[in-house]
């Protein structure tokens, strides 16, 4: 079973902006209201550190391996839980120059697995909310700089 979260939101900014935003890894803790930590060497193919914390929900912490890392365009990894297979999500974040001095920031997750179907059915809004907090507090810093 297959199921995807998508969200997006229009910032006034410059890519390089908000990509230095979203790749500020170390002040995540300061202000990022869904990702409380992310450690490791950012680099594809290496496995990162993730503590993913969405609204009314306990946190989770899980090591997924960074498949794309584009400056300025797109950051995006493949994590499981426990085993392959059983409840896996390739997580997104695209950054899209609107050309008028505005981009597009695109957060998506494709989730895939035998579990998808009690997770659409438990968690899928809480993550939803916690796309929409962290897309809603980049857009803060970008547009408040």
């Amino acid at each position: 079973m297959n199921k995807e979260i998508n969200t997006e939101i229009i910032i006034r900014t410059t890519p390089e902006e908000v990509w230095n935003i979203l790749t500020d890894f170390q002040n995540y803790p300061k202000w990022n209201p869904f990702i409380h930590s992310l450690t490791g060497d950012v680099a594809v193919r290496n496995r990162i550190k993730v503590l993913l914390v969405p609204p009314g929900s306990k946190g989770m912490t899980f090591k997924p391996v960074v498949l794309v890392y584009e400056p300025n365009k797109e950051f995006r990894w493949l994590g499981h839980l426990l085993l392959p297979g059983l409840f896996d999500g390739a997580h997104r974040f695209e950054i899209i120059d609107n050309g008028d001095d505005t981009v597009t920031f695109r957060q998506s997750e494709q989730f895939s697995g035998l579990l998808v179907s009690w997770f659409m059915k438990t968690q899928s809004e809480n993550t939803k909310k916690g796309f929409e907090a962290l897309n809603q507090k980049i857009k803060e810093r970008a547009e408040n700089m």
